[in-house]
């Protein structure tokens, strides 16, 4: 049976070209809103934020699945999230993930144990969709930072991480760090090992909570960081109203999703520049992608590869 909706021509055109979940659900609303014009006028809304975050998602694809390392020497980015257990560390890489395969996949383990004692260092290569080619860029994950000292990930294992010198799939311990004499410790990793930006990870919505334990933890990291001369991120996960930020010519990144003061407080306390601090919203107990999601997803990791590309300029 025929489906007849208020839509116009025009609208009903542009919402075919949609994903099927977006397109299904907004022609039946549209269908039964009879005597609700204004759930129709907020569909409408909704759709016009579709509309736009495609319009920069398939170029974002488009760029992100040319990208090259700036450098031959180097064949692919390795960018390291750190944070506390819950933070949205694993839910990035899941999100990365999911955009470039074409459904959303749940291959990083989620966790919001605060108090766990056992994980693996994972490094996870980006696979563009189910049978295409490995992009140049890995996206690594551990143990979650706790404030507590014998808890999460141990800050001895940093530098190591840092380096390059910590194996795929090695079981961390909060108390033990990996050392030299471990059989599987990598003695000579090549520059391509090493991670070349770290990006600290951060749930908005908590950013006013963190302890000074906390904060001494992140200063503590921040210092391995810096030792290592390593290009740093901060991302801020978990936003609730991402759309905001869709405008009619571009992504506008700089709008405040809680307060800009906020904001640059925690930037200024992980010695983070406010120019490299982003805000996303990843997927969690989604089923399907999201062009508005795609979009965020899509310009926070390109943003992360340009930073990496200014630490390749400051190599000697």
């Amino acid at each position: 049976m025929a489906v007849t909706t208020r839509l116009t021509w025009s609208e009903e055109k542009s919402l075919q070209k949609m994903p099927g979940n977006v397109s299904l659900r907004l022609l039946y609303k549209s269908s039964v809103h009879d005597s609700n014009i204004s759930g129709i006028e907020d569909d409408m809304n909704y759709i016009n934020q579709i509309t736009r975050a495609t319009k920069h998602r398939n170029p974002l694809l488009a760029e992100l699945r040319a990208y090259k390392p700036c450098v031959d020497f180097i064949s692919e980015v390795r960018i390291l999230l750190l944070g506390p257990s819950g933070s949205g560390k694993s839910s990035f890489i899941n999100s990365v993930k999911s955009v470039f395969r074409g459904r959303v996949t749940h291959q990083a383990t989620v966790t919001s144990d605060v108090t766990s004692i056992t994980g693996q260092y994972r490094i996870y290569p980006i696979k563009d969709g189910k049978d295409g080619k490995y992009l140049p860029f890995r996206l690594c994950d551990s143990m979650g930072l706790h404030e507590k000292e014998g808890v999460g990930l141990c800050v001895d294992d940093i530098p190591y991480i840092l380096k390059g010198c910590v194996p795929d799939r090695y079981q961390l311990s909060p108390n033990k760090p990996i050392t030299p004499n471990h059989p599987t410790f990598i003695s000579s990793p090549s520059l391509k090992d090493r991670i070349h930006c770290v990006a600290y990870v951060l749930d908005i919505n908590f950013i006013n909570d963190l302890s000074s334990k906390m904060v001494a933890k992140f200063k503590q990291v921040q210092k391995e960081v810096l030792s290592c001369v390593t290009a740093c991120v901060l991302l801020l996960t978990k936003a609730t109203n991402c759309s905001e930020f869709l405008q009619d010519n571009f992504l506008n990144m700089d709008k405040p999703m809680t307060s800009q003061s906020q904001i640059m407080h925690v930037s200024k306390m992980l010695n983070v520049p406010i120019y490299n601090t982003f805000v996303v919203e990843n997927y969690t107990s989604e089923w399907e992608l999201d062009p508005l999601k795609d979009t965020q997803i899509l310009f926070v990791l390109r943003q992360m590869l340009q930073v990496a590309e200014d630490f390749f300029e400051d190599l000697p």
